[in-house]
């Protein structure tokens, strides 16, 4: 089961962009943590059972392949305020955060209208899950 937080797993368009999207939060004053970058399918398959057939919160809607995260397309972060994870997303920060990441190419899924995430960002290229799953790659 793999859940990286490397950014060295990041389809490496993907990976431009988030590493400008993190130097763009550094020149902010914003320390972000890299929690979630590759996930395999099993790893998925734990995060989409919490909450449903597992104890505790539901974190995703996405089943196994069907995240960009197991695309090695997206990252999950979350800040750091007073030396502190900001998991409920209620400081502020997330606004700017969301902004810098769309800034650098991101998409940001705290604009999604129907489960949002903050911390979650993700580049398509265009494409959609199924033309990933068709074998189609981002350029």
């Amino acid at each position: 089961m793999v859940n990286s937080r490397s950014l060295d797993e990041l389809l490496p368009m993907v990976r431009t962009r988030v590493d400008k999207f993190l130097e763009l939060c550094d020149e902010h004053g914003i320390d972000l943590l890299v929690t979630s970058t590759y996930r395999d399918n099993a790893s998925q398959e734990e995060l989409y059972a919490q909450g449903r057939t597992r104890p505790g919160k539901v974190v995703t809607n996405a089943k196994p392949g069907e995240s960009w995260h197991n695309y090695r397309c997206a990252i999950d972060v979350v800040p750091l305020v007073n030396g502190k994870p900001d998991w409920d997303g209620s400081h502020p920060i997330w606004e700017t955060i969301g902004e810098l990441g769309e800034k650098a190419g991101l998409e940001w899924a705290g604009r999604w209208r129907t489960f949002k995430e903050l911390a979650h960002f993700q580049y398509t290229g265009g494409l959609t899950l199924a033309d990933l799953k068709a074998g189609k790659e981002i350029a």
